[in-house]
């Protein structure tokens, strides 16, 4: 417990990290050598005002020069940060898929939080980050200790690390793409984004086929439950209140972010993706 609390101070950091991400990719700024700053008044921020969590309570959730309320995000993003490295740390234990599933969670944290904010997934996170799923499960073919699929090898219908790691990608590109084209034909109008798509081939690429499939699953379920009440209260945006040149003289549509329900999906499928298989298979084979 005092290793997955190291853990959980450790993603806390990475939390905050997160957070910079999140205000200045979709902004194109940099994210590295630009120092902290109130994005009200532009004052720097300290060391001591930036310390995960504790800054946000100790300053009230308020800038320290304008008195601006600083968004509630901060905090949330990184305790998520903190508390998906200690399960992390809790699941795998220490060993080399540990170091391969870190980057892959605070992947879907940043992406999740720019999607819900903004509508959009850059690529700069997904495209890198399916390369890096696929070096791993290359990588895990001539060590095994470092096999980032969710199964793994020894079960039904398993695949050498490469070739499940490939597949997931292909899969979860494919299926969503699908998705989208039949979506487009049927309502008339977008179903999902690129980002949508180059999401599911980069949880593919960390999971394996296996746990593409669950996550794929649970995340069309769960962006339907969420998805449907919220469309009937009116609190999803438009289209128009979105983009500035959406569709200029069509009416505007109702937008759902589908990309945190894919994260919400993969995370599950991690978590609990042998226990899901088991449960169908037993179902279906009883």
């Amino acid at each position: 417990m005092l290793i997955a609390l190291i853990f959980f101070l450790f993603g806390l950091l990475f939390g905050s990290f997160a957070n910079v991400c999140i205000w200045r990719i979709p902004r194109k700024e940099e994210v590295v050598l630009k120092p902290s700053h109130c994005p009200d008044c532009g004052a720097p921020i300290k060391w001591y005002q930036n310390i995960p969590v504790a800054s946000y309570l100790l300053l009230r959730g308020r800038c320290s020069r304008c008195q601006k309320k600083i968004s509630p995000q901060y905090p949330l993003v990184e305790l998520a940060g903190g508390v998906l490295f200690a399960a992390a740390y809790l699941k795998l234990g220490w060993n080399w898929q540990l170091a391969g599933y870190l980057p892959f969670l605070w992947a879907l944290l940043v992406i999740s939080a720019i999607d819900l904010r903004h509508y959009i997934i850059p690529d700069v996170l997904s495209l890198p980050g399916t390369g890096l799923g696929l070096a791993f499960g290359l990588a895990g073919t001539f060590y095994p200790g470092l096999n980032l699929s969710v199964f793994g090898s020894g079960d039904l219908f398993s695949l050498p690390s490469w070739l499940d790691s490939l597949l997931g990608t292909i899969l979860g590109g494919g299926l969503i793409w699908l998705s989208a084209w039949g979506g487009e034909k049927v309502f008339k109008q977008e179903a999902m984004g690129g980002g949508d798509i180059k999401l599911a081939a980069l949880i593919g690429s960390f999971v394996g086929w296996q746990a593409l499939l669950i996550s794929l699953f649970l995340s069309f379920l769960l962006g339907t439950l969420a998805g449907v009440p919220l469309l009937l209260a009116g609190r999803l945006k438009k289209t128009t209140e979105v983009f500035a040149d959406a569709a200029p003289g069509q009416p505007a549509k109702a937008m759902v972010p589908f990309g945190p329900f894919l994260a919400m999906g993969a995370l599950t499928a991690w978590l609990a993706g042998r226990f899901i298989w088991g449960l169908y298979t037993g179902l279906m084979f009883k």
